[in-house]
């Protein structure tokens, strides 16, 4: 497949907000307010989607509201970028119905992370399309703590050149949202080595519960030469464990996934019960990656900070005394 990589933004550029999953109408005015005031510091023009207000019983819209306004964001000539609201459950309800032929013919910047990994990936493996687990639009409301949310996207979604994707300082899995004054930071030890080795290829992934929803289907990206991104989120702290071991095995089961040739996971949350002593033991019962690098505690998923990690992008990584993570092509 030829990828195709979008135009970076660039100062005056209009980007679009859209609403996949979870409806705008539960992000309050004062974070989106926010939001909007932090792109406009990066030099965005923020405009919405039609129906990013409109919620249902499931906290979203309707397929047809929710693809109109995706479909749109891609053909208007104005939008350079798309920016996701939020996450949720159901973005995979899209994918059927997603015009990828005009998604091909009109390629833009789309970032968002969590339940959007489900489009990210259809998208690239049905029209090659880089796309950015990244930011939602919701997730630069925040006062504090989004120093390096916002560099690491002005360097990933503005600026042409390859970089290495350096750790945050200092981390957080509060909730934020509820009170942007008492915020609870903690230092970031930086990359953590559970495989050595390096490897290089095309990045995919990303959000792993959902992820593993295109097993098997015409949406799911080849595994060939690819750095395979994996993140979860909590959604009941008594099994997270034991789900994240066992979706991490359904991967590992798909046909060609000895292709992969690196894996980088990103930052687990407390309330996940996650330790290293755990991951290093899920990681060691799996034969299959014993051979490839693995490195933990990456900046991206369901704690904050967060970079943009290209979906379809071409990484480095390096699994060694000072390791270190390179993105090469995006």
């Amino acid at each position: 497949m030829n990828k195709i990589i979008p135009s970076k933004l660039k100062s005056g550029d209009e980007i679009r907000v859209i609403a996949p999953v979870r409806s705008l109408s539960i992000i309050s005015k004062d974070q989106r307010v926010i939001s909007i005031k932090n792109f406009q510091k990066l030099g965005l023009n923020v405009t919405f989607g039609k129906h990013v207000e409109e919620k249902d019983e499931f906290v979203s819209s309707s397929i047809e509201s929710r693809l109109e306004d995706l479909h749109d964001a891609f053909k208007d000539k104005n939008v350079k970028g798309i920016f996701t609201v939020i996450g949720g459950f159901n973005s995979n309800q899209l994918l059927k119905f997603i015009d990828y032929t005009l998604i091909k013919n009109n390629p833009k910047i789309l970032c968002g992370y969590s339940d959007v990994t489900a489009l990210q990936n259809a998208i690239y493996a049905k029209t090659g399309l880089v796309s950015y687990s990244g930011p939602h639009f919701s997730t630069l409301g925040m006062k504090k703590g989004l120093e390096y949310t916002k560099e690491q996207l002005r360097i990933a979604l503005i600026h042409e050149k390859p970089y290495t994707l350096l750790p945050s300082h200092q981390w957080s899995d509060d909730a934020w949202y509820k009170d942007q004054v008492h915020r609870n930071f903690r230092m970031n030890p930086g990359y953590i080595v559970l495989n050595k080795g390096k490897a290089q290829g095309t990045s995919i992934g990303g959000n792993l519960c959902t992820f593993q929803l295109l097993n098997g289907t015409e949406y799911q990206p080849s595994f060939k030469d690819t750095i395979l991104l994996v993140e979860d989120c909590v959604e009941d702290p008594t099994t997270f464990v034991p789900n994240f071991d066992r979706d991490l095995q359904s991967i590992i089961h798909q046909p060609g996934f000895e292709g992969v040739k690196g894996i980088l996971i990103g930052r687990f949350e407390t309330a996940s019960g996650m330790t290293l002593t755990v991951l290093r033991k899920i990681i060691k019962t799996k034969k299959e990656l014993s051979d490839i690098p693995i490195l933990a505690n990456v900046d991206f998923g369901h704690t904050s900070p967060i970079a943009a990690m290209p979906i379809g992008g071409d990484i480095s990584i390096y699994a060694g005394p000072k390791p270190y993570i390179r993105i090469n092509k995006h």
